[in-house]
């Protein structure tokens, strides 16, 4: 069988999951850490370096404190968070310290990403930990999140943090051997894709929903997170964190698991900051030509080609942009304000400085800081 493109990747994200990391939400379960401490040290003297995205704050958080359910009040999360937290980071630092190397904690935030400065220092420290030989275990920063500034599951969060460092792949392990055409827990003969493009939109179909009570990401988020990866070309591979040398296989190019394959070149990296913005600041509905114009002519949204703004953002947010129907096809950074995109949308380019008193710029969106989704 031809060898996984995985094989050729230097730069590997790796996630895992709560379920994994918690032993089912029964506390750290420290020997799964140590054979993942050990394989990857295995993988950095191969030269390959790696980047660990793991979840279990809180599920650790929960039995450290006793508490036999998660809670829903967001302060008691928060707070469970920054329980275990502590035990996670314990648990690793000590874990890789074992094979002689050292860690380094990261704790992001969607508004981590969504600012551009803060994204380019995130890059640039993430870079530096990995030219230094470190190991960086990264989480949501779960005990400030609020629903307005989080990236939701640590699947999303490791797309991002592949898109972050422009990684070759992103490896996500979880209980299941990889992704079915149906729910194996429920269809028995349920069988496992090999192989997909990532993107395809039969997969979203496919997948379920969450798992284990103390797991927040089902197959979905898992499927979605591979299609954000793709987006700077990086490969994704589903399977089972329970399997023996799971990541010493995946690297050597073992076909396991599902590979969901990244089919498209990478896009510049100004381009993907914008498009990994999971909120926006608000949306604009373009008009038929302007679908068109930015759909196949790779061209610059003018505020002719608007027929509605939604939300309230000031010049330099980025905005969504969708068809008559809704659906969004581009995001941008808007070179007017919510309430001056409303006085000259419809209008030609040439209108503006009569309208506004002043013209910025011609466009509304550059196709320099315009991306398609």
């Amino acid at each position: 069988m031809q060898s996984s493109p995985v094989a050729a990747a230097t730069t590997l994200v790796i996630k895992v999951g709560s379920s994994l990391v918690t032993n089912g939400g029964r506390g750290l379960d420290a020997q799964a850490i140590a054979r993942w401490a050990a394989q990857i040290a295995q993988l950095r003297a191969l030269g390959k370096r790696c980047l660990m995205v793991s979840s279990g704050a809180i599920a650790e958080g929960l039995q450290r404190l006793g508490w036999a359910k998660r809670p829903n009040s967001i302060h008691e999360l928060q707070a469970a968070a920054a329980v275990g937290q502590m035990g996670l980071a314990q648990c690793y630092e000590t874990c890789f310290r074992e094979h002689g190397l050292a860690t380094a904690q990261i704790l992001l935030t969607h508004a981590d990403m969504a600012d551009r400065q803060r994204y380019l220092n995130a890059r640039s420290t993430l870079r530096t930990l990995l030219e230094l030989g470190v190991i960086p275990v990264i989480n949501e920063n779960d005990t400030v999140v609020t629903d307005e500034i989080k990236v939701g599951d640590n699947d999303t969060l490791g797309a991002l943090v592949a898109n972050l460092v422009e990684a070759d792949a992103l490896i996500i392990l979880t209980d299941q051997e990889g992704l079915h055409d149906a729910d194996p827990r429920k269809v028995p003969a349920a069988k496992l894709i090999q192989e997909c493009a990532a993107g395809d939109p039969a997969l979203e179909a496919m997948a379920g929903g969450t798992g284990s009570a103390f797991a927040r990401g089902g197959m979905l988020t898992k499927v979605l997170a591979a299609k954000r990866a793709a987006r700077s070309g990086a490969h994704t591979v589903i399977a089972s964190g329970r399997e023996e040398d799971i990541l010493l296989r995946i690297a050597r190019g073992e076909r396991i698991g599902t590979l969901l394959k990244a089919g498209t070149l990478p896009i510049a990296a100004k381009k993907q900051w914008l498009a990994d913005h999971l909120t926006v600041g608000g949306r604009l509905t373009l008009d038929e030509g302007a679908v068109k114009a930015l759909s196949s002519g790779g061209r610059s949204l003018l505020p002719v080609g608007v027929t509605a703004v939604t939300g309230e953002f000031e010049r330099g947010a980025v905005v969504a942009c969708a068809d008559a129907a809704g659906r969004e096809l581009a995001r941008g950074l808007v070179n007017y304000s919510a309430e001056e995109t409303r006085r000259i949308m419809r209008r030609p380019s040439s209108e503006i400085e009569a309208i506004l008193g002043y013209v910025d710029e011609p466009e509304l969106i550059h196709r320099d800081n315009l991306v398609l989704l």
